[in-house]
């Protein structure tokens, strides 16, 4: 109480004897005054001025502002950079022609097969990805993917199956048609990027159903374009287009529907097309020839049974019951000219050329350290233990002891092979095996 009454006497004097001091600290127009109150009760302690008078003290008003704000003024020279940028790009010669102009970040280098970056870390020095110009950078329809739960390589209880799994980025499974059952003409919206398949798929829409879905998306494919499953078209249609006596018609089919993207019984395709997406079974879903840049391609008609194969020359009335279909690897297989599969090639096909950059990249995609089985102990692994790096001259062999290496893991022509193999992929020394 004391010291509240020192400070209010020593503020009357500053009021009553106006000094330079004084004058310093009340001039401004914003600076505090004293005011009369009308009521203050008996019991309230007040600083008195020098006539007696009781002054109580009001807070300074806020100064005025006549101008614009700080907020406002860097808005408006925001904005008047954002129209300074927007008349320099509508200034150039390539809008002024109209052609669109594809910008780039500075320490991006693009040619017209890879991007690659200016090496300002080592990490991005060997790095080097496909181009990707006409992908879609959205996100994916979410009605048409699935949760993907992650076990790191292990089974239920939990002991390690696969070594080499575990961590990476969080994915979500996206749904594609590999049956393409639905029949009429399909409109491709746009590309997009799976990062649980190496190859690209295309969202397209039914145009009379729009009903949405995914496809392998064959190279050459692009928004826009159209694409049509014939798989349900029958041996002996109205039309004739199908019926394999009437070469005529059977042509002028071709025509049209032999394209990228089109679903045809094998039937149905000439001899030489590049197809992929090929189906094992006459209602199965697409088996083989998925990956980036795979394709098969159609080698002959012929007829099947136990004993062997008849070519279907030999035979001129039928066209056979099953076709040669040569693999990327070299093998040729039989397939029931009844399964179906698409023309053209898988899209993305400078997928193997890609370099990662830096051992960081290989956690993303969900992929762990390797440890060699020299460098493991002889109870952890065959080729553990021993002194130095050997494995004491043993044959390779995995961690679970089977043959690692010079196994034949198929034989066909015999009963415990494929019989539906007819050519063996070629051997590393270029032969062919059962063939010196």
């Amino acid at each position: 109480m004391a010291t509240t009454l020192a400070h209010a006497v020593r503020a009357a004097q500053c009021v009553s004897r106006p000094s330079v001091r004084a004058y310093r600290t009340f001039a401004p127009a914003h600076a505090p005054h004293w005011a009369q109150p009308e009521s203050l009760g008996s019991a309230a302690s007040i600083p008195v001025g020098a006539d007696g008078k009781p002054l109580v003290f009001l807070p300074p008003s806020a100064p005025v502002r006549t101008g614009p704000g700080r907020k406002e003024r860097r808005n408006e020279k925001k904005q008047q950079r954002k129209l300074a940028r927007k008349e320099k790009v509508n200034d150039t010669i390539a809008a002024r022609l109209g052609v669109a102009e594809q910008r780039v970040a500075p320490l991006v280098r693009t040619d017209h097969q890879f991007k690659t970056f200016k090496p300002i870390t080592p990490s991005i020095r060997w790095l080097r990805y496909p181009l990707t110009l006409d992908l879609h950078r959205g996100a994916p329809v979410r009605e048409l993917t699935r949760a993907k739960r992650k076990t790191g390589g292990r089974n239920h209880h939990g002991h390690i199956t696969v070594r080499g799994r575990g961590g990476g980025h969080k994915r979500r499974l996206r749904l594609v048609d590999f049956y393409r059952w639905e029949a009429g003409e399909q409109k491709v919206l746009r590309l997009e990027y799976d990062p649980n398949r190496s190859a690209h798929i295309a969202l397209i829409q039914h145009k009379d159903t729009h009903r949405l879905s995914y496809i392998l998306a064959p190279d050459g494919l692009s928004a826009g374009d159209s694409v049509q499953s014939y798989r349900t078209a029958k041996k002996d249609d109205e039309g004739g287009a199908t019926t394999s006596g009437n070469s005529l018609d059977l042509g002028i089919f071709r025509t049209h529907a032999i394209r990228p993207g089109n679903v045809l019984p094998l039937r149905l395709i000439p001899i030489g097309t590049t197809i992929h997406a090929i189906s094992l079974l006459p209602l199965g879903a697409a088996k083989m020839v998925r990956s980036a840049g795979t394709s098969g391609q159609l080698v002959a008609f012929s007829s099947y049974n136990k004993g062997g194969a008849v070519d279907a020359e030999a035979a001129p009335n039928s066209q056979g019951t099953h076709a040669q279909v040569r693999l990327s690897s070299g093998e040729v297989r039989f397939v029931p000219v009844d399964c179906c599969a698409t023309i053209g090639v898988v899209s993305n096909k400078d997928h193997q050329h890609r370099r990662l950059g830096k051992a960081g990249r290989s956690r993303w995609l969900g992929r762990r350290p390797k440890v060699r089985g020299v460098a493991m102990n002889a109870v952890d692994h065959p080729h553990g233990g021993g002194r130095g790096k050997s494995k004491s001259n043993k044959a390779p062999r995995s961690i679970y002891g089977y043959p690692l290496k010079f196994q034949r893991t198929r034989k066909p022509g015999t009963r415990k092979g494929n019989r539906m193999v007819l050519r063996e992929r070629p051997r590393r020394n270029g032969k062919r095996a059962g063939k010196s």
